[in-house]
């Protein structure tokens, strides 16, 4: 008995609905990963030196932490 075995992958082309609806779940994300950092930033600036000491952070790691 013959066997075949197709150990290609196939790609199927994408509808262009398909494609807007990545897109736009692309532009969200990147959205919501922009205000997470703003909201991050504000808070972490918010606090006082004495209360970034306490966490163990400075001033100068605020735009670090925010971003990671």
């Amino acid at each position: 008995m013959a066997v075949f075995a197709n150990t290609r992958t196939q790609y199927q082309a994408g509808s262009a609905a398909s494609r807007i609806a990545t897109t736009f779940a692309l532009i969200v994300n990147a959205v919501v990963s922009w205000n997470d950092v703003r909201a991050t930033r504000a808070a972490l600036s918010r606090l006082t030196d004495r209360e970034l000491d306490d966490i163990g952070l400075s001033r100068g790691d605020i735009e670090w932490i925010a971003r990671r």
